[in-house]
């Protein structure tokens, strides 16, 4: 029987790679946000993450370091 990683459906087909490279670079911004499909989110972090003093963008990119966000289907990010 194959892997999980060969279901379809099972994960995104967003990459966790790149949502943590797009979050480490521009995270601030919230790129990383939008690639994933919190279009909500993404507007929010764009205009907030300077009130937070950019511990919003931290926090999000150790979060997705971590495997603790989904994307938009709460589906967890392709290996």
């Amino acid at each position: 029987m194959g892997s999980c990683h060969q279901r379809p459906g099972i994960f995104s087909d967003k990459s966790y790679l790149t949502a943590v490279l797009l979050s480490f670079f521009l995270g601030g911004i919230g790129i990383d946000r939008f690639y994933l499909g919190h279009t909500g989110l993404g507007v929010a972090k764009l205009f907030l993450n300077w009130a937070t003093l950019g511990i919003w963008g931290l926090v999000d990119f150790i979060l997705i370091v971590l495997r603790k966000v989904t994307d938009a289907q709460g589906r967890p990010l392709r290996p």
